[in-house]
């Protein structure tokens, strides 16, 4: 006598996999949120100080990371965007969408980097305090900050790359719901006339019991 192995179906998802997909969205959620939250502080932060030589003695200079580079607060709100709409497409759309978080993290961490050791706005304000052209910020440091802006976009490039190993299984924003938020009315299913046969084939086809049993 034979045994039957029972195969479970194709698109049914296992147990792990399901506890996997949880996990992962819930850190996607979190490290991307607090990743743009991150990149954005850091960016109106000081980044780097120097002096300018006047006429009058040594003037001080100051610089903002928006002053040095506007890129990763322009990327921590595309990432910011892109961790929303992953939930709003499905399939070849949420990996486009979780391709483009992961890039802006990336980014982030690029731009971030260059600006750690950049002189270009301190050496802008020097000529503008100067009247020199040609000068350049003196006793040039730099903060803390580029770093932590770095460390903003290493975390959304963590929720992109999360949402790429994982996104298939996250949910998917419900169709039921219009673009104003609000639920679609539930088709009603058309009345049975019993003494019309087409009517019995179409309410047995649609899966319901056309005798209201």
């Amino acid at each position: 006598m034979g045994y039957v192995t029972a195969v479970p179906h194709p698109r049914s998802e296992a147990p792990g996999s399901a506890r996997a997909g949880r996990l992962s969205l819930a850190v996607a959620l979190l490290s991307g949120a607090l990743g743009a939250a991150v990149a954005l502080l850091a960016t109106r932060q000081q980044w780097s100080e120097g002096t300018a030589t006047v006429a009058g003695g040594a003037f001080p200079l100051t610089a903002k990371g928006s002053d040095v580079t506007g890129v990763p607060a322009a990327l921590a709100i595309v990432g910011l965007a892109a961790l929303v709409a992953v939930f709003a497409v499905r399939r070849a759309g949420r990996f486009a969408v979780a391709a483009l978080l992961a890039l802006s993290g990336a980014g982030i961490v690029a731009a971030a980097l260059l600006g750690a050791s950049d002189s270009s706005a301190l050496d802008e304000q020097a000529a503008q305090a100067s009247g020199d052209t040609s000068a350049s910020v003196d006793a040039l440091s730099h903060t803390a900050w580029p770093y932590v802006a770095v460390v903003g976009g290493v975390l959304i490039l963590l929720a992109g790359l999360l949402a790429l190993r994982y996104g298939r299984l996250w949910p998917a924003m419900s169709g039921r719901y219009e673009r104003g938020g609000t639920p679609q009315p539930r088709r009603k299913a058309p009345a049975v006339d019993p003494d019309r046969p087409e009517d019995l084939w179409k309410a047995l086809d649609r899966g319901e019991d056309p005798t209201g049993a």
